[in-house]
């Protein structure tokens, strides 16, 4: 990335301009304290502006044909895919995410856009059977409005892209609202659909200041204008956007924190297990939503398994997210460090035991890996966020499943064994959004239903799920001859 600073500002009707009030902030780097960007600092009165323009933007993008639409997302999608390099090493500098997770970001997004292209023609209807003679009944899909996406930071392409690609394709207008951490990566998502030939108005782009983030988010999901609002981040802050839009009946999808319970049955292999419960609660330091926080393990294999991945977290190289040699970079900021370091001094102290990391040299954490962990300590029941795995042990099968119940979360969950049969029968009974069998519970594809259930939110983002999502089901009767009426 270049030196010079990135001038992050809003999108509106088609334009690039400065907060109206011209306010900006200046965002820096946690690891290395340089700054990386000037960004504008919306104002309400900004908020306003980019929703009345979406509002306006929205028949005439509605009425393109799926032709349009799939040519301007694809477009999107090889623009996205030229300026990689740029863009991951914007995230690299915005959250510290090592080069590999950086450029898959990059990779898996443009997916996003090709995917929703290919879904520019599902918003299909159907004919329903009605009892009325001469009449025929439809079921219609159409656009559900004005949209807006409020994307994290933690995979700030990825999960910026799927706040927005989606309802582009079904014909609707949205509006981009920025993490505070990595403003100038998702202003590049923001970027490629502009450049891709989206009308104005129908892409907007608001950056804020932190401390206006929450009159920004209640005008944003409670302006009159907007119809949906999908938010992917902490079950606190959904909560309070759930809230809010309750308030003004609008429908919300939210995808929200987690406690990924990965299930070891006795007859697992256990290698496999290890490389998914590795990859699971380390990859991007723990901070996914998905990550593996709770590895229960039947007692039969739990000697094996703790000792084999004791190895793999002391073998992982802990460094600059720069050199392509490391797999683990830096935690996001100091909070998330101290953070990770209440829960594992709680766990020890009521009797766990570190058997790998446990410690960090400023931001950056070791991978960690806690034996003994039990119901009465926080990171059993709470969503660590860093790179840690609890091993509980489980005394048997129905042990097993009632320890992977036992929170309130319910977003992506796993369970090895060789016998899948029996694991899929076990999968129906975990409380989760998702289920992988002899897979990570980090798992996506932008095909796929992706959302949880609980404290991890509902609605579904992902391809035919989305369809649910975001367009209205209309029911429209045309009536062949006379009608008879008993007034």
């Amino acid at each position: 990335m270049s030196e010079n600073l990135c001038n992050v500002e809003l999108l509106i009707d088609g334009q690039w301009s400065a907060a109206s009030d011209g306010r900006i902030v200046t965002t820096t780097s946690n690891v290395t304290g340089r700054p990386i960007a000037t960004v504008a600092a919306a104002t309400l009165a900004d908020v306003d502006r980019a929703v009345e323009a979406a509002s306006d933007a929205m028949g005439a993008w509605a009425a393109t044909s799926p032709a349009q639409r799939r040519a301007v997302l694809e477009s999107a999608a090889q623009l996205l895919a030229e300026r990689g390099a740029h863009i991951a090493a914007l995230m690299a500098a915005e959250m510290g995410g090592i080069a590999a997770w950086c450029h898959f970001n990059v990779v898996a997004a443009a997916g996003i856009l090709r995917e929703a292209a290919a879904q520019a023609y599902s918003m299909v209807g159907e004919v329903i059977p009605s009892d009325v003679p001469g009449l025929t009944a439809l079921g219609l899909r159409q656009p559900a409005g004005v949209t807006v996406g409020i994307a994290p930071w933690n995979a700030p392409v990825i999960l910026g892209m799927r706040s927005v690609a989606m309802p582009l394709a079904y014909g609707n207008a949205v509006i981009l609202k920025v993490s505070e951490q990595t403003p100038a990566t998702h202003a590049e998502i923001a970027r490629a659909l502009h450049d891709a030939g989206l009308p104005a108005g129908v892409i907007s782009l608001i950056s804020n200041a932190a401390d206006d983030a929450p009159q920004i988010v209640e005008r944003l999901v409670a302006h009159p204008l907007v119809r949906r609002i999908n938010f992917t981040g902490s079950t606190r802050v959904g909560r309070l956007i759930a809230e809010v839009a309750g308030r003004h009946l609008k429908r919300v999808v939210l995808e929200l924190g987690g406690n990924a319970p990965m299930v070891v049955l006795r007859d697992a292999v256990i290698e496999d297990a290890v490389d998914a419960a590795a990859f699971g609660a380390f990859m991007n330091q723990g901070q996914i939503c998905v990550s593996t926080e709770r590895v229960v393990v039947a007692a039969e294999v739990l000697d094996e398994f703790t000792e084999k991945l004791t190895k793999r977290a002391d073998s992982l190289v802990v460094g600059d997210p720069a050199d392509l040699a490391t797999q683990i970079g830096p935690m996001v900021h100091e909070g998330a460090c101290v953070h990770v370091e209440s829960l594992i001094e709680d766990a020890v102290g009521l009797g766990a035991r570190v058997l790998a990391g446990g410690s960090r040299d400023g931001l950056f954490f070791a991978p960690t890996v806690l034996s003994g962990v039990t119901p009465k300590m926080r990171i059993y029941q709470e969503e660590c966020f860093g790179p840690v795995a609890s091993i509980i042990e489980a005394s048997s099968e129905e042990a097993a499943i009632e320890i992977a119940n036992d929170t309130r979360y319910g977003l992506s969950s796993a369970i090895f064994s060789s016998n899948v049969g029996h694991a899929l029968e076990l999968a129906k009974r975990i409380k989760s959004g998702m289920c992988h069998i002899n897979g990570a519970t980090v798992h996506d594809e932008p095909q796929m239903p992706f959302g949880g259930v609980g404290d991890s939110g509902f609605g579904r983002f992902g391809s035919r799920a989305a369809l649910e999502e975001f367009t209205e089901l209309r029911w429209v009767t045309i009536q062949d001859g006379k009608r008879y009426y008993p007034i």
